[in-house]
């Protein structure tokens, strides 16, 4: 079976790229562990982050922006000992202020899919790159999200880590076109 040529480094990644990557999602709940996920990522690999998926979800509360929005000092230096996360003081610390950023847009946009699916005019844009190669690092898009985020407060949110958050949350489609995915 023909995939993205990322998606072939591990049975992981294929899974990953299989069943999620580029699936259009809508629920606030995995819209955050996303964007906890890809700004855990910046300066490693997606597989790096992909391999501690499951240690995220269970040191962050399966991604309970509302409890997450409430840790303490404490619970916050007992992440930073925890080897199933990346112990990275200011990405653990941004993970905590971008809780309670997503839930202030929540709380303004009625949920954080009506807001961060206004980039992209509230439909998946689907591309058709015929290599790797040929998919962006970053848009206008994911700039203009990005400066939106940053004005916000949210952290980790560079144009880059936003454009892979797009991808992620299926708001672009970059499957290349010889993907099994590319028309599903």
């Amino acid at each position: 079976m023909k995939r993205c040529a990322w998606a072939n480094g591990s049975k992981l990644e294929q899974e990953y790229h299989d069943t999620e990557w580029g699936v259009p999602v809508y629920d606030d709940r995995v819209l955050f562990e996303f964007l906890v996920l890809e700004g855990a990522q910046a300066g490693l690999s997606w597989a790096t982050i992909l391999n501690k998926r499951e240690g995220y979800r269970h040191a962050f509360d399966d991604f309970d922006v509302q409890k997450i929005a409430r840790y303490s000092e404490a619970k916050i230096q007992q992440l930073l000992n925890n080897p199933e996360i990346v112990r990275n003081k200011l990405k653990v610390r941004g993970t905590v202020t971008n809780a309670q950023l997503f839930i202030d847009v929540q709380q303004e946009c009625g949920s954080f899919s009506n807001y961060i699916w206004q980039f992209v005019d509230g439909e998946p844009i689907n591309n058709s790159p015929l290599t790797v190669a040929d998919v962006p690092a970053s848009t206008e898009r994911s700039d203009a999200m990005s400066k939106a985020l940053k004005k916000r407060g949210f952290k980790f949110v560079g144009t880059t880590i936003c454009y892979a958050y797009m991808q992620a949350v299926g708001m672009v489609n970059d499957h290349t076109t010889d993907c099994f995915r590319y028309q599903s």
